[in-house]
């Protein structure tokens, strides 16, 4: 439930927005809402508060008595069934030709009496918030993963350990190996940090999946070492660490991506270099406003995007007529998010 004031507060800017032009539609989905609820909130012309708290609800006629809701707890701390779910319980009655209630109404009365618990080796349910992160500058997130590289030898593979920066998309490490293990994770890990050259007392977060090298013991021994924060994707969530697969797209889906698989290691290694030294020197990056990783990385992006912003000024100069409206911004976002929050969550904690 929302509250009156945050109603009246995202009602307010649905109106300014629409008033600017912006579909009925558009503007409450960018909230999180649909244009039913806000036209129900406002039905009566005026933003209404939630009257569900307030609504008045009789007890239902087939309601169990206290009485009956006592008999199922202590059908339940019977001895037989003490350590039995409501899922046996239930049927066990029924063999019996007793009935007391429903297994949901077990359920139900159990958790009203803090009596329904994880028993045993059970696990209690795991939050299903992902970790959020946000980046600055270089050398502050990086995001890392494996990938299969395909031999000539059906059935073997080649494995490319990589990792990016979060926020300029340079592919900071890679490497190329035979197998798959925390061994090699934590050397590469180890090198890339003295390569890159980063502060010790600046704080750096390792963001990777749930795999078997993610998370070995040998990895997360070298992190700790560095002073890295290790973080993980939620268990079966596949874009929780979209970054790093979207590179993984670019790297395999590039023209000169042999279709038949590498011959051996060394031709794997040599065209992922050849691959990296391309991505991060030459690749104009959509998601940086079309400068390459490098530029953005060792901050002559401002330079870059300031120079086409002049450009284009001095074009709009010339020929007025020819800009029906402001030109291409050419800017790049001061901070990247691994995650981001929804827009009705930034809205809610501030």
């Amino acid at each position: 439930m929302i509250a009156l004031p945050q109603r009246q507060e995202l009602v307010a800017d649905i109106e300014q927005a629409c008033q600017d032009g912006a579909p009925l539609g558009l503007a409450c989905a960018e909230l999180g809402l649909s244009a039913r609820t806000v036209e129900r909130w406002r039905r009566t012309g005026e933003v209404r508060a939630d009257a569900r708290p307030a609504a008045a609800r009789p007890a239902p006629a087939h309601k169990l008595s206290e009485q009956e809701r006592q008999r199922v707890l202590d059908v339940c701390h019977e001895a037989r069934f003490a350590d039995l779910p409501p899922a046996q319980i239930v049927p066990r009655l029924a063999d019996e030709g007793t009935y007391l209630a429903s297994e949901s109404s077990f359920y139900r009365i159990l958790r009203a009496a803090q009596e329904q618990q994880h028993r045993g080796r059970a696990k209690a349910p795991q939050s299903t918030e992902p970790q959020r992160h946000v980046a600055h500058g270089p050398n502050e997130v990086w995001s890392w993963d494996v990938t299969y590289l395909p031999s000539q030898v059906r059935g073997m593979f080649f494995y490319l350990y990589a990792v990016i920066d979060l926020f300029s998309r340079k592919l900071v490490a890679w490497e190329v190996h035979a197998r798959e293990g925390g061994d090699e994770a934590a050397a590469l890990m180890e090198r890339a940090c003295w390569r890159e050259h980063r502060p010790h007392n600046k704080p750096l977060v390792l963001h990777a999946d749930n795999g078997a090298a993610q998370k070995a013991h040998t990895l997360k021994s070298k992190l700790e070492m560095l002073g890295i924060t290790p973080s993980h994707s939620r268990p079966g969530v596949s874009d929780d660490n979209a970054h790093i697969e979207a590179w993984f797209r670019t790297c395999k889906y590039t023209p000169g991506y042999p279709p038949n698989g590498f011959e051996d290691i060394e031709l794997a290694r040599q065209w992922v270099l050849k691959f990296v030294t391309w991505y991060n020197g030459e690749h104009l990056h959509s998601g940086l406003s079309f400068v390459t990783p490098e530029q953005r990385h060792s901050g002559l992006a401002d330079d870059v995007l300031r120079q086409r912003r002049e450009v284009y000024a001095q074009a709009r100069e010339r020929h007025p007529l020819r800009w029906k409206r402001a030109p291409r911004a050419w800017q790049v976002a001061d901070e990247v998010w691994l995650n981001p929050p929804s827009k009705l969550d930034q809205r809610r904690a501030a």
